[in-house]
């Protein structure tokens, strides 16, 4: 029994190893991973949509706006040089030369017919006449590419706008993770809300263990990933993240905690990913956010404190208690040393409660040794006594 009491107790306290590790996902939930020594940079420019997408504010705006201001420049200068190469700008004055486009004197004018062409603004005092074939044949191909870059342009800002990158924000996770005992197990939890009152649809949640690793062979596998658990095979990894959830992951032997105690667990070298995917009910687009604890911030012997209240005909969600935790009684041993310590104990109870065939037995043996009749067959341990009718014989 002194080892059962030995496994709860919590032991002396030893403060948490400071370390420099350097995050694989961001509190925030950016991966601090950088692409280096890039050579093949062409595969960027076969998927253009997407490399402008993915490019930073201000480099869009600036694609943005050279795209339209260099097609603008472009066919502005083939529109002058139409009009010089006919003559057009000699003849300015001329009341009875027919000009490609009327009132194009120069290469301002060219360049602002160009826009009005492009955009379909068409103010009216530039007009290309039926006189040049080519400057139709430039007008047609011009309001074709013009509507491409258009669509082109919009499209990407539209994407780029509408990315629910702004939607993870307002997904919180606890800023530590917490081990503590779950119906008498030990459990890894974290805890997820979400701020807004549009709800996240078809919500599920990851967890990854992110510790480097050597194989038997000698192989370093560096920030190698693990899955924990988070209720996949029961479906619990599904959400209705309608209020803040307190996820659980249970150290099984399945678990790579099975084996860390507390003072294990304190001197590791790992990291927590954890993953909250679904759809904004809004616009129907899949948002993912992320989060990660370190050695230092997962907290053993704490559990949350409660952020849901009833009140008059509605709940109530206090998110100025999202982050606390408080100290719970929990053993500092590890979860298998836990379960051994629970199996013996439950074997302990067992055999020492006499079964119901042993205490009718020694009642009969009391009852024969009061009235001095004791029979050798009755005296065996566990032997019922002959039926009523035997005896009488």
């Amino acid at each position: 029994m002194a080892q059962e009491n030995a496994a709860f107790s919590p032991g002396p306290e030893e403060p948490p190893r400071r370390r420099g590790r350097q995050r694989y996902v961001e509190k925030d939930g950016r991966c601090n991973v950088q692409q280096g020594n890039v050579r093949e940079t062409y595969r960027y420019l076969t998927d253009l949509f997407t490399t402008l997408v993915d490019l930073q504010w201000r480099l869009s705006l600036l694609f943005f706006v050279l795209a339209y201001a260099l097609t603008w420049l472009f066919f502005g200068a083939i529109w002058w040089l139409i009009a010089y190469g006919r003559g057009d700008l000699e003849h300015l004055e001329d009341t009875a030369w027919t000009p490609c486009v009327n009132n194009l004197n120069g290469f301002v004018a060219a360049f602002l017919f160009s826009i009005e062409t492009e955009t379909t603004i068409g103010y009216g005092h530039r007009v290309i006449t039926d006189q040049c074939p080519e400057g139709i044949v430039l007008l047609l191909l011009q309001a074709i590419l013009g509507s491409m870059v258009n669509a082109f342009m919009v499209g990407c800002m539209f994407v780029k706008i509408s990315q629910p990158n702004k939607r993870a924000a307002t997904l919180v996770f606890s800023s530590h993770a917490v081990v503590s005992l779950r119906d008498g197990r030990l459990c890894l939890m974290f805890r997820v809300g979400d701020l807004r009152s549009s709800h996240i649809v078809e919500a599920s949640i990851r967890a990854k263990l992110i510790r480097s690793r050597q194989t038997l062979e000698g192989e370093f596998i560096p920030l190698h990933q693990t899955d924990l658990s988070v209720g996949f095979d029961t479906g619990d990894d599904r959400l209705f993240l309608v209020s803040p959830l307190v996820i659980s992951h249970e150290i099984d032997a399945a678990s790579p905690f099975w084996e860390a105690s507390r003072r294990a667990m304190e001197r590791d070298d790992f990291e927590i990913v954890v993953i909250l995917e679904g759809m904004v009910e809004a616009t129907g687009m899949t948002c993912q956010a992320r989060s990660s604890y370190l050695v230092d911030e997962v907290l053993w012997g704490h559990r949350f404190t409660s952020v849901l209240t009833l009140e008059d005909g509605f709940y109530e969600v206090d998110y100025a208690s999202f982050h606390q935790t408080f100290e719970v009684p929990t053993p500092s041993c590890s979860a298998r040393e836990l379960a051994e310590a629970a199996a013996r104990l439950d074997a302990h109870l067992y055999w020492s409660i006499p079964s119901r065939l042993d205490e009718r037995v020694e009642e009969e043996g009391a009852v024969e040794g009061a009235g001095g009749e004791a029979d050798a067959d009755k005296e065996q341990n566990g032997c019922l006594p002959p039926p009523e009718s035997e005896s009488k014989v």
